[in-house]
This record gives structure tokens, C-alpha cells and sequence, in this order.
């Protein structure tokens, strides 16, 4: 499939202090890739080359077939991390304001702010000031206004931010929808259940280096699974079941303990529970938890321990 975003080596240093180090990765056309890593690992910086507003260091950008962004900004919609709109406007006149910079007629501009902010619960509010309007309202006026021109290419920097969980449902409805009608859509995030929700492709960075590129269900597969055990149990007996490694023990409200055991790559649960109740170990439920992508995120970036 044709890559609607093409990173080749890309660097950037401030200085002394290098943002960006030898990333590359390609976000294919029409596809939802979330852009992930701890605060400060390279990602607004890396959303600013490709949008054109810096210059890398080193390295080739490809977006939409131009060198970066500046040349195909009619295309491209981008929401920002630092919020920011006219606060005396109206959210139909500052949407239609803003898609007119976009080359959408006036007449056309206001249609669309129209029926954008009526599809998304804010027809209520479309002519009060946006000073008026809560923080979740006021962000997803923003964030209308960035897809208003219905652009190519969508670009969201830490979009969910500040949301409470119902508009965060909603941004997820748009995010689906966009790339349902064919816009690649790039969205940066710390909080790995909406890109698990969402994405086609993860990429994830640390300290300014890829270190993951692919589907959702590859990541969760550098993490461990685990066996949770419940009941009157002794953590060294446990730690002994054949293919269990590391084992953390927390006390359970009325007596005994819960037991988490680390699975070795391959190793079936159900032979460690054939061990325990051969054993007679006093079990009264265990639970085996595949990884998720938060904890792939913990392994793969080096943040905690990757047992």
C-alpha cells in the first residue's frame, strides 16, 4: 500500500542535545498509526519536521509525495498539543475562519462548521463565544476545525489530553471515521488504550530512537504473560511451578495472597496449574493476563522492569 508518510533517518539536534536519532518509519495511506513514547522522547519534535515548521538535522521526509509539509499544507490537518483559538469567536465562525485559510470557500466553510458541530453534540453551542465553552468543548471545536477542509492527512498531537472519557469516545468516533473515508491519520499519545482501541500501526520511540514498528498484536507479544493465582499460598511454592519465572505477592483483603507469576515465552499456564493442584496448593482463582499494549510500551521503551 502506498505510504501517504515516509521518515528515512531522520535527526535533529539542538545543540548539543540530539531530539531525534535515525527515525524512520512510514505511516500507509488511509491508515490510523499512533505515534507513541514517554513525555520527551522526540515526538512533537519529530510532528514539527513533518509538518515543515523545523528543519531535520538529517535525514529524508516524504509527505504526500512532498519533501515536508509546507508545500502540501492545504492537505494536511493538524491539531497541536498547546491549544489555542479566538476566544471571542464563535466556534462556527472560528471553524469556517479556519477552513477558509484552507481554501474552502466561505459559503462552503460555514456549511461544513455547521454540520460538523451538529453531528458532534455542539449544534447547541455554535454561536456562543469560545470563552464561554467548557475545555472539552472548546478542544473538540478545535479539533473540527482541523479536519474541516477534509484533508489527506491528519495529524493529532497528543489529541486526548484533557478529555473527559465521553468526548474521548467521540474522538475515537472521528479518528475511525476519517480514515473510514480514506485520510491517514498520525496521532501521538502517552495513554496506550486508545492507540490499542485504534491503530493499524504503532510506532513507538524512547529517548529520541524507534524502538517499535508494527501491529498492535506484534507489541504485545514482546511483553510477558502472566499468571495471577488467588488463595492461602506460599510465593516460593509458586515460583517453583514449572515455567514460571519472577513472582510479586500482595495480600488480599480477608486473608492469603495474590500471587503474579511471570510465564516463560512458550511455557502452557496450563501446566504450572496442573503442578499447583497436584500439589495441593490452596488456590480459590487464578487468571491468566495477556499482555497489553501498555505493557509492551513499559518493555519495549525501557521504562520499569522487562522480566
Amino acid at each position: 500500500m502506498q505510504a501517504a508518510l515516509r521518515l528515512e533517518g531522520v535527526t535533529k539536534r539542538y545543540g548539543d542535545f540530539e531530539a531525534v536519532r535515525d527515525l524512520g518509519f512510514q505511516a500507509a495511506a488511509g491508515g490510523i498509526c499512533g505515534f507513541l513514547g514517554p513525555n520527551g522522547a522526540g515526538k512533537t519534535s519529530t510532528i514539527r519536521m513533518i509538518l515543515g515548521l523545523v528543519e531535520p538535522t538529517a535525514g529524508r521526509i516524504s509527505v504526500l509525495g512532498a519533501p515536508d509539509g509546507r508545500s502540501v499544507r492545504g492537505k494536511i490537518g493538524f491539531l497541536p498539543e498547546e491549544r489555542g483559538l479566538y476566544r471571542r469567536m464563535t466556534p462556527i465562525a472560528a471553524i469556517a475562519f479556519l477552513a477558509s485559510l484552507k481554501g474552502v470557500p466561505s459559503g462552503e466553510a460555514r456549511r461544513r462548521a455547521k454540520s460538523l458541530l451538529e453531528a458532534h453534540g455542539l449544534g447547541h453551542a455554535m454561536n456562543r463565544q469560545i470563552r464561554t465553552l467548557s475545555k472539552g468543548m472548546a478542544q473538540k471545536v478545535q479539533l473540527l476545525s482541523a479536519i474541516t477542509h477534509e484533508p489527506e492527512l491528519v495529524i493529532l498531537d497528543e489529541p486526548f489530553s484533557g478529555l473527559d472519557p465521553v468526548n474521548q469516545q467521540d474522538l475515537e468516533t472521528i479518528i475511525r471515521s476519517l480514515a473510514q473515508r480514506g485520510s491517514t491519520v498520525l496521532f501521538s499519545t502517552h495513554v496506550m488504550q486508545h492507540a490499542e482501541r485504534l491503530c493499524d500501526q504503532v510506532v513507538l520511540i524512547a529517548k529520541g530512537r524507534k524502538v517499535f514498528d508494527g501491529d498492535v498484536a506484534t507489541a504485545r507479544a514482546a511483553a510477558p504473560r502472566r499468571l495471577v493465582l488467588e488463595g492461602a499460598i506460599d510465593p516460593a511454592r509458586v515460583a517453583a511451578l514449572p515455567g514460571l519465572g519472577q513472582v510479586e505477592a500482595e495480600p488480599l483483603e480477608g486473608g492469603g495472597q495474590r500471587i503474579t507469576a511471570v510465564l516463560a515465552p512458550g511455557a502452557p499456564a496450563q501446566e504450572a496449574l496442573r503442578a499447583a493442584f497436584a500439589q495441593g496448593l490452596d488456590i480459590v482463582r487464578f487468571e491468566m493476563k495477556e499482555p497489553q499494549l501498555h505493557d509492551a510500551f513499559i518493555v519495549l521503551t525501557g521504562h520499569g522492569d522487562a522480566a
